[in-house]
């Protein structure tokens, strides 16, 4: 998907064919980074499909974030840590985020990816296991 250049943000809601009255989550993590950032690209996309959790889960999550607003931000962790403050509930122990994947780009980034043909954002890693905290899948964890 390419970026736009106008100051209204283009949205990519990925969220594994779900519509979005059922995916609460993935709205609310959708208005925060619009609101926080007026990003020129953001992308929200749900990847609970990948890991050890029940069908329609809400609880991992890679955003995509491109903006002006890091460009104060001298390093990628400055900028995840600002993406991190906006979504604090979510993330928090008990949230509904149990995983945030974070690509926080300024717009200067995004164009030098775009223009080297690197801007395709591939999915996260598949899920190791992780704490054993969340609920378990009913098939067994075989999409």
């Amino acid at each position: 998907a390419a970026a736009t250049r106008s100051r209204s943000p283009f949205v990519i809601f990925n969220s594994s064919q779900m519509s979005s009255s059922s995916t609460p989550v993935a709205n609310d993590i959708t208005a925060k980074l619009t609101e926080a950032f007026a990003p020129d690209h953001l992308e929200v996309r749900n990847e609970s499909h990948m890991h050890n959790v029940p069908p329609g889960s809400e609880s991992h999550f890679k955003v995509v974030v491109v903006s002006r607003s890091f460009d104060s931000a001298k390093t990628p962790l400055a900028r995840h840590r600002m993406v991190n403050s906006v979504l604090s509930e979510e993330i928090a122990t008990g949230g509904p985020v149990h995983a945030l994947s974070v690509v926080a780009k300024t717009p200067k980034q995004w164009e030098t990816m775009m223009t080297k043909g690197g801007a395709e954002i591939g999915p996260s890693p598949s899920c190791r296991g992780g704490d054993g905290s969340l609920p378990k899948r009913k098939d067994g964890g075989k999409a």
